[in-house]
Protein backbone atom coordinates (compact mmCIF):
# COMPACT_ATOMS: atom_id res chain seq x y z
CA UNK A 1 0.00 0.00 0.00
CA UNK A 2 1.31 3.42 -0.96
CA UNK A 3 1.70 5.98 1.82
CA UNK A 4 1.07 9.58 0.77
CA UNK A 5 1.21 12.85 2.66
CA UNK A 6 -1.14 15.58 1.48
CA UNK A 7 -0.91 19.24 2.46
CA UNK A 8 -4.62 19.85 2.41
CA UNK A 9 -7.10 22.70 2.68
CA UNK A 10 -10.60 21.26 3.20
CA UNK A 11 -12.17 24.47 1.84
CA UNK A 12 -10.43 24.04 -1.54
CA UNK A 13 -12.27 21.97 -4.16
CA UNK A 14 -9.04 20.83 -5.88
CA UNK A 15 -7.66 19.75 -2.53
CA UNK A 16 -10.83 17.79 -1.71
CA UNK A 17 -10.80 16.19 -5.18
CA UNK A 18 -7.13 15.21 -4.80
CA UNK A 19 -7.76 13.70 -1.37
CA UNK A 20 -10.72 11.70 -2.74
CA UNK A 21 -8.60 10.48 -5.67
CA UNK A 22 -5.86 9.27 -3.31
CA UNK A 23 -8.46 7.50 -1.17
CA UNK A 24 -9.91 5.83 -4.30
CA UNK A 25 -6.40 4.60 -5.15
CA UNK A 26 -6.21 2.93 -1.72
CA UNK A 27 -3.41 5.11 -0.39
CA UNK A 28 -2.58 5.20 3.28
CA UNK A 29 -2.79 8.94 3.99
CA UNK A 30 -1.27 11.46 6.32
CA UNK A 31 -3.40 14.59 5.98
CA UNK A 32 -1.83 17.86 7.06
CA UNK A 33 -4.18 20.83 7.19
CA UNK A 34 -1.39 23.25 6.41
CA UNK A 35 -3.37 26.36 7.39
CA UNK A 36 -3.58 24.97 10.94
CA UNK A 37 -0.13 23.34 10.93
CA UNK A 38 2.10 25.23 8.48
CA UNK A 39 5.20 23.49 7.17
CA UNK A 40 8.49 24.71 8.59
CA UNK A 41 10.97 26.58 6.42
CA UNK A 42 13.01 23.36 6.20
CA UNK A 43 9.95 21.35 5.15
CA UNK A 44 9.06 23.97 2.53
CA UNK A 45 12.62 23.84 1.18
CA UNK A 46 12.37 20.04 0.89
CA UNK A 47 8.94 20.27 -0.76
CA UNK A 48 10.23 22.82 -3.27
CA UNK A 49 13.19 20.57 -4.12
CA UNK A 50 10.87 17.57 -4.61
CA UNK A 51 8.54 19.65 -6.80
CA UNK A 52 11.49 21.18 -8.66
CA UNK A 53 9.92 24.61 -8.23
CA UNK A 54 11.21 27.97 -7.05
CA UNK A 55 9.48 29.51 -4.01
CA UNK A 56 7.65 32.04 -6.16
CA UNK A 57 6.28 29.23 -8.37
CA UNK A 58 4.63 27.68 -5.31
CA UNK A 59 3.01 30.93 -4.20
CA UNK A 60 -0.59 31.96 -4.69
CA UNK A 61 0.14 35.33 -6.24
CA UNK A 62 -3.51 36.47 -6.27
CA UNK A 63 -3.85 36.36 -2.48
CA UNK A 64 -4.16 39.72 -0.71
CA UNK A 65 -1.15 38.83 1.46
CA UNK A 66 1.04 38.53 -1.64
CA UNK A 67 0.34 42.14 -2.58
CA UNK A 68 0.28 43.44 0.98
CA UNK A 69 3.73 41.97 1.69
CA UNK A 70 5.10 43.16 -1.69
CA UNK A 71 6.21 39.63 -2.48
CA UNK A 72 6.36 40.46 -6.19
CA UNK A 73 9.63 42.30 -5.46
CA UNK A 74 12.26 40.49 -7.58
CA UNK A 75 14.96 41.45 -5.05
CA UNK A 76 13.50 39.08 -2.43
CA UNK A 77 15.61 35.99 -1.82
CA UNK A 78 14.31 32.43 -1.83
CA UNK A 79 14.77 32.35 1.94
CA UNK A 80 12.62 35.49 2.32
CA UNK A 81 9.88 34.01 0.11
CA UNK A 82 9.97 30.72 2.03
CA UNK A 83 9.75 32.63 5.32
CA UNK A 84 6.72 34.53 3.97
CA UNK A 85 4.99 31.26 3.03
CA UNK A 86 5.77 29.74 6.41
CA UNK A 87 4.39 32.80 8.22
CA UNK A 88 1.40 33.10 5.85
CA UNK A 89 0.50 29.54 4.77
CA UNK A 90 -2.46 30.85 2.77
CA UNK A 91 0.17 31.82 0.19
CA UNK A 92 1.13 28.17 -0.47
CA UNK A 93 -0.36 26.61 -3.59
CA UNK A 94 -2.38 23.52 -2.81
CA UNK A 95 -2.73 20.63 -2.57
CA UNK A 96 0.78 19.21 -2.37
CA UNK A 97 1.21 15.44 -2.27
CA UNK A 98 4.40 13.67 -1.21
CA UNK A 99 5.16 10.00 -1.88
CA UNK A 100 8.58 8.40 -1.30
CA UNK A 101 10.51 11.67 -1.56
CA UNK A 102 8.69 12.78 -4.71
CA UNK A 103 6.03 15.48 -4.87
CA UNK A 104 3.26 16.76 -7.11
CA UNK A 105 0.74 19.56 -7.05
CA UNK A 106 -2.85 18.39 -7.33
CA UNK A 107 -3.71 20.94 -10.01
CA UNK A 108 -5.34 19.12 -11.68
CA UNK A 109 -5.85 16.33 -9.14
CA UNK A 110 -4.75 13.69 -11.68
CA UNK A 111 -1.19 15.08 -11.49
CA UNK A 112 -0.66 13.11 -8.28
CA UNK A 113 -1.23 9.78 -10.04
CA UNK A 114 2.33 10.04 -11.40
CA UNK A 115 3.54 9.48 -7.81
CA UNK A 116 1.69 6.19 -7.29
Amino acid sequence: MTHATIYHNPRCSKSRQTLALLEQQGCQLSVIEYLKTPPTATELTEILAALQLSPRELMRTKEDEYRALALDNPALSDAELIAAMQANPKLIERPIVLVNGKAALGRPPENVLTLL
